[in-house]
């Protein structure tokens, strides 16, 4: 769907969502987007044809960086298909309380006045299924020292996504990490394990043979390559701007932190370590903190560019 609004000073702001486009005035306030759900992606866009000298934008008491697409000319008001074009990535946590939200948008055009306004984003609910599995006691009935050093890796990976590299990383699409596959399963899942309540299920699974290649989903640096008590063999890669994507239950692993990793270049191989039930790769995203589908990124990165990548599809266990 596309809502239009006038626009005032030859600027414009889009809300993108998988559900559509939300297009409304710099000046305006306390418009309504169309509602996104819990682990969901957004993509806001700023388009001036005025040259732009800053633009932030604050969501979940944080601020969100953007990054340029395109600048417009010194002299674009005499050409109207000059834009100057800044995106930012907005996540909603898998967990993230249904409700209306403001996202605050700051502007500043050069040489010109700095404006700003906000938009109220809706999120519902989202619609999980209940998963009960069995898995090893251990991971259930954890002993003190395995609790232990679960909960300094929990508090290890939180303060990684916590860093937000200022600069974008990546160059293009971002794909599915293992080739032939454009679906996976239990993003969000309600887990019961042995019985009783887990947490929900963060990531996306693909099920593969043990020593499938793992490609990274796109250019990044590695920010961490361990074994942790859960996850297994895990690697994480940082794309900059607070995106960050984790690989996990890996037999092993073929990178080591530090390493600046092009798109596709293989990371790992599929495996079975950790909390599992079979072989397979556990794909997680998370976005200023918020855990949300990585498949959303695939889609809506790649419509965005017009250039989104359509391997061959592979039905998932």
């Amino acid at each position: 769907m596309l809502y239009r609004f006038p626009i005032r000073y030859l600027l414009s702001i889009v809300l993108r969502m998988t559900l559509g486009l939300f297009l409304f005035p710099a000046q305006a306030s306390a418009k309504i987007a169309p509602a996104s759900s819990q682990g969901s992606l957004l993509l806001l866009e700023v388009r001036s044809r005025k040259p732009l000298s800053e633009v932030t934008s604050e969501w979940n008491s944080k601020n969100v960086p953007f990054w340029q697409v395109s600048s417009a000319r010194a002299d674009a008001s005499e050409d109207a298909a000059a834009v100057d074009l800044r995106r930012a990535i907005l996540g909603v946590d898998l967990e993230k309380p249904p409700g209306t939200y403001p996202v605050l948008i700051h502007v500043q055009i050069t040489g010109g006045k700095a404006t700003s306004c906000t938009v109220q984003i809706p999120i519902r609910a989202g619609k999980f299924a209940i998963e009960k599995l069995q898995v090893g006691k251990e991971f259930v009935e954890p002993s003190p020292e395995q609790i232990k050093r679960a909960n300094e890796e929990r508090d290890k990976l939180r303060a990684l996504f916590d860093q937000v590299t200022p600069e974008k990383l990546w160059v293009g699409d971002f794909r599915v990490p293992l080739d032939g596959v454009t679906t996976g399963g239990n993003f969000g899942k309600r887990r019961v394990l042995n019985g009783q309540p887990g947490s929900p299920h963060s990531g996306v699974d693909f099920p593969a043979v043990t020593g499938t290649p793992v490609h990274a989903a796109q250019q990044g640096r590695v920010a961490l390559a361990q074994e942790l008590f859960f996850s297994g063999n895990t690697v994480v890669l940082d794309h900059g701007l607070g995106i960050y994507t984790f690989y996990g239950h890996l037999s092993e692993i073929d990178v080591k932190a530090g390493d600046e990793l092009q798109p596709g270049q293989v990371l790992g191989k599929v495996g079975a370590t950790g909390r599992v039930t079979g072989p397979h790769l556990h794909w997680g995203l998370t976005v200023e903190r918020a855990r949300v589908n990585p498949l959303q990124l695939v889609k809506l990165l790649g419509n965005a560019s017009g250039t989104a990548m359509r391997p061959k599809a592979a039905k998932p266990k």
